[in-house]
């Protein structure tokens, strides 16, 4: 099902074709603009209310500015769906998020005017200032370099490193402050009550009346328009300083807050700063979701990325299935924190603005006092929880596996260094599907499995999550722990079973067989619990491992594997190189055992966007792919 665009929107292939719209057209084009993506959104699913709070933002942005020859850096990435549909990606938006489809984010291979990457939160002033000051270094004077952040992008302790060296940078950088208190969940901490201060203050909003005033004059000055930026730059600092303005203390411009929905005052606005050399930045105040009815007055976090639903009534469409479904892991993990929290008084929760994402949401409303999102602060969530650690107190730090790379310093330096009891759980791990390569929990396994004082372990079911994250609240010696588990549904609907403990660095033998070893880590193992039941209606019979360990391996259970096998497969949804897989070869050539050794799991390059089965069938760890590999591994011919 194909969806047709307004009359105005049909006619725009290019950013050339929205300059060619005289300005008064602008609101209609934001209005079938937006109607496109709700459209769309609709019916394929994707992220929803970010793109639509930044419409006429967007429109704005590429009436004013030259792109792609004028930087356009989106921060979060999920704003941009109004963006990819301006530059050329309108007629294949359907196939947003889908195998082989549009990335659901700013792709730098997709289009020339996607100028970065961009799916973790907080990069785009540090990518834009760094393109900025190519641009100076080339003496392309005339260059604009933008970065847009929003939905508490804010937040990144790289944000403020980044526009701490833009203040001293002299660039035309411009940062576009999209101000709508919402990240996926509401935002936290101190600077969104400082912007919100900003927003409702008698003194601020009659500056900026006083200051758009001046700026409004600056065509009429011609040649002057530098002297009268001055006189605007120094009343800003005389007037804003005296409020102790944050962003004019790191010497950026500040411009606002004014309205992020006026189409025709935001294209104004970005007209005149154009004219004003130097960083810069413009409070844009928005609302997440604007224009549909449901997504403004309703949960904002559900209509984040709420999958298909009915757009006339605003019905989030519901699966509907025979029977009863496991639960998503996620829940799991919350339900089972707040049990353990009740029992335990030392126990403490911590995330990085993904309360709802992780479900520490349900710890954070039975016990705020104990569960804590710090925002989009990853670092700052781990040497917190290393601090708790310090005084007796028991941190469970859930993160994404994705986000965790961006804390990894601090995991060594702050917990593994000083042998801090810190529990991490990495939720997402594995392949995180149509969120694509920057979400993807690859790597978890391999950069934490090398780590010293550090437990690296992953449960097949709820019940092993449940029984392993009983073990992590346990007293124990120090040492991090990290508990992996992917993206939706466990196997399990009674789920909530007696929590027992795991003796650290053991696995479980799920089935004997004669044939083969199948050795596995984390959920992926319940592809083999299939397999082995198909294959042995073929009369071949194999044996599965659950590890459940990668560090400490289960040197007992792997003596056994290598003396009785000589045909052993590796299971993993993690990367090869380093990986579980590298630890059993690892293993094996310590001990001088010999055997043909089979790794599946993530190869050595980048996989792209698409259902969890889609990618594992690409890579080749599917039930058919491990199925298909037994029976090639029993045809060869071991060479000695």
């Amino acid at each position: 099902m194909l969806i047709t665009p307004g009359k105005l929107l049909a006619q725009i292939n290019s950013p050339d074709d929205v300059k060619k719209l005289d300005q008064v057209q602008l609101v209609q084009l934001c209005e079938e603009l937006r109607q496109f993506i709700i459209d769309n959104v609709s019916v394929y699913g994707g992220h929803f209310g970010a793109s639509l709070g930044v419409v006429e933002l967007t429109v704005a942005l590429h009436y004013v500015f030259n792109t792609p020859k004028d930087q356009l850096v989106w921060d979060v990435g999920h704003q941009a769906y109004g963006h990819k549909i301006l530059t050329g990606r309108k007629e294949v938006f359907h196939t947003n998020r889908l195998y082989n489809g549009l990335s659901g984010f700013p792709k730098m291979k997709e289009s020339p005017y996607d100028a970065f990457g961009v799916g973790h939160s907080s990069t785009s002033v540090s990518a834009a200032l760094g393109m900025a000051v190519a641009s100076k270094y080339y003496q392309d004077n005339e260059r604009q370099h933008i970065a847009v952040i929003g939905d508490g992008a804010m937040t990144g302790g790289i944000a403020f490193e980044g526009m701490n060296h833009a203040g001293v940078s002299d660039t035309n950088l411009l940062i576009i402050l999209n101000d709508n208190c919402m990240s996926i969940d509401p935002n936290v901490g101190a600077l969104k009550d400082y912007l919100t201060d900003i927003t409702t203050s008698r003194t601020y909003n009659k500056l900026k009346d006083d200051v758009w005033k001046l700026l409004g004059k600056l065509s009429t000055f011609g040649k002057s328009a530098q002297e009268i930026a001055s006189k605007v730059e120094t009343g800003i600092k005389s007037t804003l300083l005296s409020q102790s303005n944050f962003f004019e203390s790191l010497n950026l411009r500040y411009f606002g807050p004014v309205d992020g929905h006026d189409v025709d005052h935001l294209v104004t606005i970005l007209n005149d700063l154009k004219n004003i050399k130097g960083p810069k930045i413009l409070h844009c105040v928005t609302v997440k979701g604007k224009g549909y009815g449901p997504a403004e007055k309703g949960n904002a976090t559900t209509w984040h990325a709420p999958g298909t639903f009915d757009k006339i009534s605003g019905e989030i469409h519901k699966k509907v299935y025979e029977r009863p479904q496991a639960p998503k892991y996620q829940d799991v993990f919350g339900h089972t924190l707040v049990e353990l929290a009740k029992a335990n008084d030392k126990i403490m929760g911590i995330t990085p603005a993904m309360p709802s994402g992780s479900s520490m949401n349900i710890m954070m409303k039975e016990m705020p006092d104990r569960a804590f999102d710090v925002g989009i602060a990853e670092q700052h969530a781990v040497t917190f929880s290393a601090g708790l650690a310090t005084q007796g107190l028991i941190p469970f730090c859930n993160i994404y596996s994705s986000f965790m790379q961006r804390a990894y310093d601090q995991v060594i330096h702050d917990v593994c260094i000083q042998d801090l009891p810190v529990n991490f759980c990495l939720d997402r791990a594995g392949f995180a599907g149509a969120d694509g390569p920057t979400h993807h929990g690859a790597y978890d396994i391999s950069y934490f499995r090398c780590l010293p004082n550090m437990i690296v372990s992953a449960p097949m079911n709820e019940a092993e999550l449940r029984n392993l994250m009983y073990t992590a609240q346990l007293p124990r010696k120090g040492g991090a722990f990290s508990i992996r588990y992917p993206r939706g549904q466990g196997v399990m609907p009674q789920w909530r079973t007696p929590m027992e403990e795991v003796r650290i660095g053991t696995g479980r033998k799920i089935r004997d067989g004669e044939d083969v070893a199948v050795l596995t880590i984390g959920h992926i193992g319940n592809y083999v619990v299939e397999v082995a039941e198909r294959l042995s209606k073929r009369n071949i019979e194999i044996a599965h491992y659950d590890m459940r360990f990668v560090k400490p391996i289960d040197e007992e259970r792997l003596h056994e594997v290598f003396a009785r096998y000589r045909k052993v497969i590796t299971v993993e949804d993690g990367c090869l190189q380093g990986g579980f897989g590298s630890a059993v070869l690892e293993f094996m050539a310590d001990n001088n055992y010999f055997a043909e050794v089979k790794r599946l799991g993530i190869p050595d390059r980048i996989v792209e966007h698409g259902e969890q089965i889609e990618l594992h069938r690409e890579c080749g760890f599917d039930p058919e792919g491990i199925e298909r590999t037994v029976v090639e591994l029993l045809e060869s011919v071991t060479k000695m």
